[in-house]
């Protein structure tokens, strides 16, 4: 199964995904983890992706795509994959169906979550200076408020995560997205999730539209 995961900045795709891999049995794809390995192994289109990094640019879509390719190409994925943060524009998604004719993306799934769930959830995100342990003052409070229970690290809030940034982030995701989703849903391969419930509930919204049984 190739399966598209698509959600907001706190949205829950990171949590949704580890769940998934396991359940269908396929690579979680998600294209920060594949940029840093292309860049470590030293790989032509890895270093090519630096020289832009490095000057602070974004990476041309030419080069994006190439490095997911080159992922998708190894022997893992050949029973399917669960691709995540690609494509972010309809331009990549074009070009992931050029460079996947034969064997097409199967479900876009997009976990659709209320705005003002979002902005909480990612407001509220707390992590340790320590050990970079991830708390919520609602959702996963600590026991002792302000520090983490493995270590007594202090906990922190990251300037991205404060409620005027993550509005803002939030704005520009809907903008970039909201033409993606319309792709994939002409192409009646869009499925949405209600995101604005429990996790559990998510995990198993998203395991019915895939048509498979929770185990």
């Amino acid at each position: 199964m190739r399966v598209i995961l698509m959600g907001a900045p706190g949205a829950g795709k990171g949590t949704q995904a580890e769940r998934l891999v396991e359940a269908l049995k396929i690579p979680h794809i998600a294209t920060g983890d594949i940029f840093r390995a292309a860049v470590k192994e030293g790989t032509e289109l890895g270093n090519k992706a630096k020289s832009y990094m490095d000057a602070g640019k974004l990476v041309p879509d030419e080069i994006v795509i190439g490095i997911v390719k080159e992922r998708l190409m190894k022997p893992d994925c050949k029973q399917g994959f669960l691709l995540d943060g690609f494509p972010r524009t309809v331009s990549q998604a074009e070009a992931l169906d050029e460079n996947l004719k034969d064997r097409p993306i199967d479900y876009a799934v997009y976990i659709d979550a209320d705005f003002d769930d979002l902005v909480e959830r990612i407001s509220g995100r707390r992590i340790c200076s320590k050990c970079g342990k991830s708390y919520h003052v609602k959702f996963n409070p600590p026991d002792v408020r302000g520090v983490c229970d493995d270590d007594g690290g202090d906990l922190y809030q990251r300037d991205d995560d404060n409620e005027e940034t993550a509005k803002e982030r939030l704005e520009v995701y809907n903008e970039q997205t909201s033409p993606l989703i319309k792709y994939y849903e002409d192409k009646g391969l869009l499925k949405r999730v209600n995101g604005s419930q429990d996790p559990n509930g998510v995990y198993k919204e998203i395991l019915n539209v895939l048509g498979v049984q929770e185990g």
